[in-house]
């Protein structure tokens, strides 16, 4: 169970009454009956054993099936391609959990969203390489996931902006293409994302493009703690819209999808610059509503459906009728908390098509809130079936330079596509044997059990805050002077946690290390998933390290936080080089963007610096950090 009997208790109010506990399938379907007896498919032609039949008396809809196994063999009847797919998807997961010797069953099964699909950043640090990419979706596919996203501000290889994603890395326009075959072949729809509007720091700092910055220098944030860099295209700059339509012409060819998203979240800029006469005279509002339709014109022009963050204008919700109606409001909140519901409400009032859009919350955390995260993923779900969603997409953001790797994210990959498919058949119980069979690769369940725990023992803390846990913002606090954003209140934590509960919390870590280090994938891709949990968990473990010795510190104890200092330098220098060891393995470019903060570390630690002495440290903000 993930975190608590309660929270699984509340998850478990409306399962099937007929379903079968010890198949570990997920998503598990709606209707699954079980009988006596196993049928063996024939060992050297087992295709023989399976009958595909296009049926009406399949259920009624695009993707509905039914899977029959009796000792004729196997039957499975669909109305449409998308109902194949599901069965084949379903078929897979039984073969690979019961060889040749299938029990008797009848499934009738269909989903609960049409759209179902994974969105991951490949924007703050790390760009998985190509083949990753392509062991990830066959493995998405195999959880009846149909759309991926991959969120780019200025990672795809440009022609012209090769100074601006160089050193990030980039997918070029043929790996593009392979994914996009790739993806076409497994049935799932690979959705070009290219932010359109904000989060173009990095392409706003070309000589070429920073003219079209809305502000021409940094700012104070709301807070006082840190600055807000330009980010944000100015809208009626009549060059903007031309360098939009300049990379829709390069990047959009490469991909078959008919959708296009085009991000325009966090338009944080908006009315301080260029545009601030404007915005005071139309209103901010009615400007971006103005900009987005622009931009989806460019769309359409290129024969693409436009989705967009839908952040801004829930802010304007009298200007939602504004919007033409065949674009595609992307919904997006990851607490558990958030008001789903409301805002669900608020699009299918107005009746423009949405998404709900929860996350796997494993940002700026190095090993995840899946206590988090799992409330997210089932209310956004219960949300967007009442409010009439068209999909589900599940996103994982990389805040931070995106130092938690994939084996992190798999356990929310897998439930957010079982609460897409069917919430109330969604069994967590089943959620080790199946990521152990399907994912990690461990016939041991050891890597499975330590991720999940992995995920849960920022509760050792006692300490909250949206967005982070300690473990990933203390070792990846950026230097104070920098005044960067994010995880900027990382080096403040050891003065509002108990030195119990940095213990425990360590603890909690090493007890799950020395669980993944039993495990025993039987694969060369579970060896790389337990090899980057392992570094993770090491990292989240410097973390309650650095706050024990800036407690020494603070205390004046000049022996013992020496003492840690050295122990803590060695940490970080063998992480560091394990890290770029396992990198090029699965990542593009190098781990300059992603981990420069062990380089940090490191130096406060010979330096003996402590950035925040305990009466500062302790005074906490109104507002935390802004959502991704």
């Amino acid at each position: 169970m993930i975190c608590s009997d309660a929270l699984w208790a509340s998850s478990q109010n409306s399962a099937v009454t007929d379903r079968c506990y010890n198949m570990n399938l997920l998503p598990f379907p709606r209707s699954l009956k079980q009988q006596a007896g196993i049928f063996v498919l024939p060992k050297d032609q087992p295709l023989l054993g399976i009958a595909w039949v296009r049926s009406q008396k399949a259920p009624n809809h695009p993707e509905g099936y039914s899977l029959t196994i009796g000792r004729h063999g196997v039957r499975i009847e669909y109305r449409e391609a998308g109902g194949l797919l599901a069965a084949g998807a379903t078929l897979r997961q039984l073969l690979r959990e019961y060889g040749r010797r299938l029990p008797y069953l009848k499934i009738r099964d269909w989903p609960d969203f049409a759209r179902r699909g994974v969105m991951l950043d490949i924007s703050r640090g790390r760009v998985p390489k190509l083949e990753t990419l392509l062991d990830l979706v066959e493995r998405l596919a195999d959880f009846k996931i149909n759309e991926f996203q991959l969120y780019t501000e200025h990672t795809f290889a440009y022609r012209n902006y090769k100074s601006v994603w160089q050193s990030w890395g980039a997918l070029t326009a043929a790996e593009i293409r392979t994914l996009d075959a790739r993806c076409r072949e497994l049935g799932i729809d690979l959705v070009p994302n290219q932010n359109s509007f904000g989060h173009l720091r990095y392409f706003l700092e070309h000589p070429k493009v920073k003219k079209l910055a809305e502000v021409s220098k940094p700012y104070e944030g709301s807070t006082g703690d840190f600055v807000r860099f330009p980010t944000t295209l100015a809208p009626n700059n009549p060059s903007t819209i031309r360098f939009i339509r300049k990379l829709y012409d390069e990047l959009l060819p490469n991909f078959s999808s008919k959708f296009l998203n085009v991000g325009c979240d966090e338009t944080w800029d908006l009315g301080r610059g260029q545009s601030k006469q404007l915005c005071e005279r139309r209103g901010k509002g009615r400007v971006y509503v103005n900009f987005l339709r622009q931009i989806q014109r460019e769309a359409t022009n290129r024969g693409r459906r436009m989705m967009f963050w839908g952040d801004i204008i829930l802010k304007h919700p009298e200007l939602i009728s504004k919007l033409p109606k065949n674009v595609i409001a992307l919904n997006w909140g990851y607490e558990a908390t958030h008001p789903f519901d409301k805002e669900a409400a608020t699009f299918a009032k107005s009746k423009i098509p949405f998404y709900v859009c929860p996350g796997t919350a494993t940002w700026m955390t190095l090993l995840g809130r899946h206590d988090t995260a799992l409330a997210n993923l089932k209310f956004a779900a219960k949300a967007g079936r009442k409010h009439g969603a068209i999909g589900y997409l599940n996103t994982d953001w990389g805040d931070g330079g995106h130092p938690q790797p994939l084996a992190v994210s798999w356990p929310l990959y897998v439930i957010g596509a079982a609460h897409s498919w069917c919430s109330k058949s969604f069994d967590e119980k089943l959620l080790v044997a199946v990521l152990s069979r399907d994912v990690y690769e461990d016939p041991t369940q050891k890597v499975a059990k330590a991720a999940i725990a992995l995920g849960c023992a920022h509760q050792k803390f006692d300490y909250l805050e949206s967005n982070i846990t300690p473990f990933g913002a203390v070792i990846a606090a950026p230097p104070p002077e920098t005044r960067e954003l994010f995880c900027r209140s990382g080096l403040k934590y050891y003065a509002r946690i108990n030195t119990k509960n940095i213990f425990a919390a360590r603890a909690e870590v090493q007890k799950q290390r020395e669980t993944l280090a039993k495990a025993e994938p039987d694969s060369a891709n579970g060896a790389s998933l337990k090899l980057e949990l392992d570094l993770a968990a090491r990292m989240a473990a410097e973390s309650c390290n650095i706050m024990l010795w800036q407690k020494a510190t603070a205390a004046g104890n000049t022996k013992k936080a020496r003492r840690l200092a050295k122990d803590g330098i060695a940490a970080l220098q063998n992480i560091g080089r394990e890290f770029n060891r396992y990198w090029s393995s699965r990542n593009k470019a190098t781990t300059s963007k992603c981990s420069p903060f062990l380089k940090w570390r490191i130096d406060d630690y010979r330096r003996g610096r402590l950035h925040f002495p305990l009466q500062v440290a302790r005074v906490t903000k109104a507002k935390t950090y802004a959502a991704e």
